[in-house]
């Protein structure tokens, strides 16, 4: 069985791998130009650890805060109705805040406008023949045409460690084309869970509305961190992860001609419940694409997701600097309290969907009333 699973990997990765490499060598020479050309100007790019340049090449400061300094808590929050459409127009009293089940009075309310400030955090390996980084870097390209001149965006890689490829940068063909560049996948490792947090680790003095764009099969394989250590760390960042698993195109493969085996297939499912799991507690999103043509759709949503949320501010009626995580759910209601309905052009009811960080991390002592 083993012999016939990789076999089929080899053939399936030989055949993409090969179709990749010729559209993606076409697609490189139209975003180049003819040889020669000068390159692009790239904007000043704030580095990993921005306290270290002038404050005016950081990204703008606004969006996703949790103080530790004052006892007030800011959120991000994106409403949709149950089929992913974005829901306009709702007001403050259209939103309800708990805090380990106790009502909390919204203090400030908008929507957000601050420029996007995105890791693209991407498998790089050669696991699978490499199958999963040239997947990643064919699907990748199609998340710049949804960033705007002033969004700024960084890439990291990842095998046994994280490699920043390009620093944040508003210069949007720089990153393209250092992802054009990655040709040869380094060790069969991936090491999402060290990959992730150190990248947490780096946007945690960034102000503003900051995610990670996480591009990975999500089957661990090497890290010096469990799955429990970082799910503990998530909790306590203020940065939205969004998720586009890279496993179902191959798995659906191997399965169709039998060749992968019960435990392949618990160790992908297990890292998609993962995956899902970073993005529901962090207020993101996971997509699991089965085709190409998905991933336009699915890019354009990452973008709109982060364009289409409301800040919400409150103090938290407790006040105690006690070290604890605090549960957050944010519901939609009517503007008298009761359930809220939202109805399409033609009058269907549809069911409403809130995507927020599902809790922060008390900060301890020096803090209370």
């Amino acid at each position: 069985m083993e012999s016939r699973t990789v076999t089929a990997v080899f053939e399936f990765a030989t055949v993409v791998a090969f179709g990749f490499f010729l559209s993606a060598s076409a697609l490189a020479q139209v975003q180049e130009g003819p040889q020669g050309a000068p390159p692009a100007q790239s904007s000043p790019a704030p580095p990993a650890a921005p306290k270290q340049v002038p404050p005016e090449q950081k990204p703008p400061e606004s969006g996703v805060t949790i103080s530790v300094e004052v006892p007030v808590v800011t959120l991000d929050v994106i409403a949709t109705t149950q089929h992913g459409d974005i829901i306009p127009g709702l007001k403050r009293e259209n939103f309800r805040v708990l805090e380990d089940g106790q009502p909390q009075t919204i203090t400030n309310f908008g929507p957000t406008d601050a420029p996007i400030t995105m890791v693209v955090l991407m498998e790089f390996s050669a696991r699978a023949y490499g199958w999963f980084s040239y997947q990643a870097k064919y699907w990748a390209d199609a998340l710049f045409p949804n960033l705007k001149k002033n969004d700024w965006v960084a890439l990291v890689t990842f095998d046994m460690k994280p490699r920043l490829e390009v620093d944040f940068t508003q210069n949007k063909d720089e990153v393209r084309q250092a992802i054009y560049h990655l040709y040869f996948p380094g060790f069969s490792e991936s090491n999402v869970f060290d990959a992730l947090l150190d990248t947490v680790d780096r946007l945690k003095d960034v102000k503003g509305k900051k995610s990670i764009l996480l591009m990975a099969s999500g089957v661990d394989t090497f890290s010096k961190h469990t799955l429990g250590q970082t799910i503990q760390q998530l909790r306590g960042t203020d940065v939205s992860i969004f998720v586009v698993g890279l496993d179902k195109p191959i798995t659906n493969y191997l399965e169709l001609h039998r060749s992968l085996g019960s435990m392949g297939r618990m160790d992908y499912l297990q890292a998609e419940n993962q995956m899902k799991t970073f993005a529901q507690m962090t207020g993101g999103f996971a997509w699991f694409p089965q085709f190409d043509g998905e991933i336009p759709g699915i890019m354009q949503s990452v973008a709109d997701f982060l364009r289409h949320q409301y800040s919400l501010t409150y103090t938290p009626t407790n006040r105690n600097p006690d070290g604890k995580y605090r549960k957050i759910k944010v519901e939609l209601v009517a503007a008298d309290g009761g359930p809220l309905t939202i109805t399409d052009q033609k009058g269907k009811k549809h069911k409403w969907v809130v995507y927020a960080r599902e809790g922060y991390t008390a900060p301890k002592g020096g803090v209370g009333d």
